[in-house]
């Protein structure tokens, strides 16, 4: 018998020795995420922060004279403002990531993120881009009416044919290799937890 309790306490020490280092290198890999993350989140806030600038810009310096350039305008401005704000409530989330805290809370934690993640990259995204592209095609009606119809038609069928390409190729693949870091970091987590509780 205590022979045996010797062989449960190698094993136990064996599976110790190999677990810390993962763990290490785990929260290495959170820590980078985290950084990911919050550098990512701080460009979209300056990129469209700035757009919005610009189009404001745009209105104060051109003076539109088309009622549907102004609401092309106010449209296309709230849509970014609408994702940035969404978007920020992630913020949170990334700071309250630290390394004092357990396996358990981390897996929480990043469940959490991708719950929020899915619902920025599925529901906001989608309406972001309609919106977006409602506000763009309105604003570009007034300057397009002033043009032939091919060129016109070209201005629209450039501008939408962009979209449709960030929409269906860019997207998805933004999405999916946001997706992969967050459910390797999940699974990693999880099999730390399994680790612990055997």
């Amino acid at each position: 018998m205590n022979n045996d309790n010797n062989i449960d306490f190698k094993d136990l020490w064996k599976k110790q020795s190999v677990s810390q280092p993962d763990l290490t290198d785990l929260l290495a890999r959170l820590s980078k995420f985290k950084k990911a993350a919050l550098r990512s989140l701080w460009m979209i806030n300056i990129l469209l922060s700035v757009t919005s600038v610009f189009i404001v810009f745009i209105w104060i310096y051109y003076q539109p004279q088309f009622v549907s350039t102004k609401i092309g305008i106010v449209l296309t401005i709230l849509a970014m403002v609408l994702y940035v704000f969404v978007y920020n409530k992630l913020m949170g989330d990334y700071k309250n990531i630290d390394t004092t805290q357990a396996n358990q809370e981390y897996l929480q934690k990043l469940i959490s993120i991708k719950k929020k993640q899915q619902f920025l990259q599925t529901k906001m995204m989608s309406f972001y881009f309609i919106v977006l592209t409602l506000g763009i095609c309105l604003y570009m009606y007034e300057y397009a009416s002033r043009m032939s119809a091919l060129g016109a038609s070209l201005a629209y069928g450039v501008t939408l044919l962009w979209m449709l390409f960030n929409w269906f190729y860019i997207r998805p693949k933004q999405i999916k290799k946001q997706q992969e870091k967050i459910n390797a970091l999940i699974e990693k987590f999880e099999e730390v937890n399994n680790q612990l509780k055997s």
